[in-house]
């Protein structure tokens, strides 16, 4: 079960890290306290959990915002047990552009992907954390799928062709994600399936035959949403339903060997990637790649270089000159 350290876009430039860092200790601690659950950080633990009969848990932060342009932050989270990282939510970063245009920020044109932006896919790949392009915008994807040394995720996406929405991927980045060796993991909210608040389970079932149809069974996964949205279809309200997407599909001739991919084995496969480019490019030393000030666009961003103290040296025998005259009308106060 993948948790998402989640925050609202309106902390961006503001709180984000902080509230980030209580959404991480939130889940950790609450896949460290309950028995059923436990906390994993690797494919070995995820495996070594189903053995023990635990819900393996995973941290992902979902968007780029959360690390305030700062790569420091980034491996930090990967410090702290985050796994994947989605690239943007419902708003722009100084580096990255999303899907949505709920947010009049960071507005550009051509530049989808920033060279800070593909700073931040390389040091993920170093790190071993998946790049999730969920809630990105398609000309950021079509950069990050040609830049990624890695596979990558769509983590809770949907099919555009079933339901025109740019929150879904079309069948030509389908093909690029085929060419990755990605994943995309069906997205069960209405508006993204049945392109309307009223939905069923033949509805998703719809997706996830027309993916299969393009790039075939083993580049799909399971990326419900719960939690995320508020509309979800008839029949699948919650995680209890996931049986009747499963019965849906062996109905439609899907293999049982086919969704056993869908359920576990494509994800581990492609998490198995990303550790893989991790111990490859284990050579590598952090980078330290920074993003310019112009492009960050925050008045509240301290700019660290050394306090001007010329100025601070002229003022001292004014403020002298100041508190004797103070001192000697206080005097003749004081005799008067």
């Amino acid at each position: 079960q993948m948790f998402a350290a989640y925050v609202l876009c309106g902390a961006q430039q503001k709180d984000a890290v902080r509230l980030t860092l209580e959404q991480i200790d939130v889940i950790r601690r609450m896949c460290t306290e309950y028995q059923d659950l436990v906390l994993v950080t690797s494919t070995r633990e995820l495996r070594e959990a189903e053995m023990r009969h635990k819900i393996a848990c995973l941290i992902s932060v979902e968007g780029g915002h959360s690390i305030d342009s700062s790569l420091p932050a980034l491996r930090m989270f990967y410090q702290l047990g985050v796994r994947s990282m989605s690239l943007t939510h419902t708003c722009n970063t100084p580096w990255a552009e999303s899907s949505s245009k709920l947010y009049n920020v960071f507005q550009r044109q051509g530049n989808s992907l920033t060279g800070f932006g593909k700073a931040v896919v390389e040091e993920m790949n170093r790190l071993g954390m998946m790049v999730d392009l969920s809630h990105t915008s398609w000309a950021t994807a079509w950069a990050v799928l040609n830049h990624s040394r890695a596979p990558v995720i769509f983590s809770h996406s949907s099919s555009y062709f079933i339901c025109k929405t740019s929150r879904n991927v079309p069948d030509e980045l389908l093909y690029e994600l085929k060419k990755n060796k990605g994943l995309i993991m069906v997205n069960f909210y209405s508006p993204f399936t049945s392109c309307n608040h009223e939905g069923n389970v033949s509805h998703v079932a719809d997706h996830f035959d027309h993916i299969k149809k393009v790039i075939g069974a083993e580049f799909i996964g399971i990326g419900g949403d719960y939690d995320g949205g508020k509309s979800f279809p008839k029949g699948l309200e919650d995680v209890s339903k996931y049986p009747a997407i499963i019965q849906e599909l062996l109905r439609r001739n899907w293999t049982e060997d086919e969704l056993a991919d869908v359920l576990r084995r494509n994800f581990l496969r492609v998490f198995e990637e990303v550790e893989k480019v991790r111990d490859w490019l284990s050579h590598l030393r952090p980078s330290e790649a920074h993003i310019s000030l112009e492009e960050v666009q925050n008045p509240c961003r301290l700019v660290l270089k050394h306090p001007d103290l010329s100025s601070t040296a002229e003022q001292k025998p004014f403020n002298r000159l100041v508190l004797t005259t103070i001192l000697l009308l206080s005097l003749l106060f004081w005799i008067d």
